[in-house]
């Protein structure tokens, strides 16, 4: 009997082998046949005050595609797929306030829509909504101070759908 379940715990690890090759950890993304992407800029529709957020939100998307190396950014005439991004809200709050009411800290969160369309047969692959903060101190030059949260924000959004655009966990 002994023999009997080590024969049948062998045959499970030999099953368990064969099957490797056939799961994986990338589930259905990225879709098949999307080889190439084109990331158009980004449309502002926050109303928030920095004229260079588009631009800088579509820099950095492509270069986290890039550098994911899954697809390829190429024109929307020869693309297999298409990101179409829209900022649709800032938000720009306190996060510490210190005694005499003085804002010593604030939280800058950007929501951003993406939809996701696969342009050879002109269906939506996905539409998600992305949310990211980035958090910066509101003493001294509280301008450059700004930046440094908007930078945080927009790197952690950009990571968030390279992440969604390569694994479907």
């Amino acid at each position: 009997m002994k023999y009997f379940y080590m024969n049948i715990f062998l045959l499970f690890v030999v099953i368990a082998n064969l099957n490797c090759g056939v799961y994986g950890f990338r589930g259905n993304n990225p879709p098949e046949g999307i080889n190439t992407i084109a990331v158009p800029e980004f449309k502002d529709l926050s109303g928030f005050s920095d004229p260079t957020l588009s631009d800088n939100f579509t820099q950095i998307l492509k270069t986290n595609i890039i550098s994911d190396n899954t697809f390829r950014i190429a024109d929307r005439k020869i693309s297999d797929g298409i990101l179409k991004c829209t900022i649709k809200t800032v938000k720009d709050e306190a996060l510490v306030i210190a005694s005499g009411e003085n804002v010593t800290k604030r939280k800058l969160t950007i929501y951003v829509e993406v939809i996701f369309e696969n342009l050879k047969t002109q269906k939506l692959i996905w539409n998600r909504t992305f949310e990211n903060y980035g958090e910066y101190d509101s003493s001294g030059d509280s301008f450059s101070e700004r930046n440094t949260g908007i930078n945080i924000a927009v790197g952690k959004i950009c990571d968030d759908i390279v992440i969604d655009l390569t694994s479907d966990w």
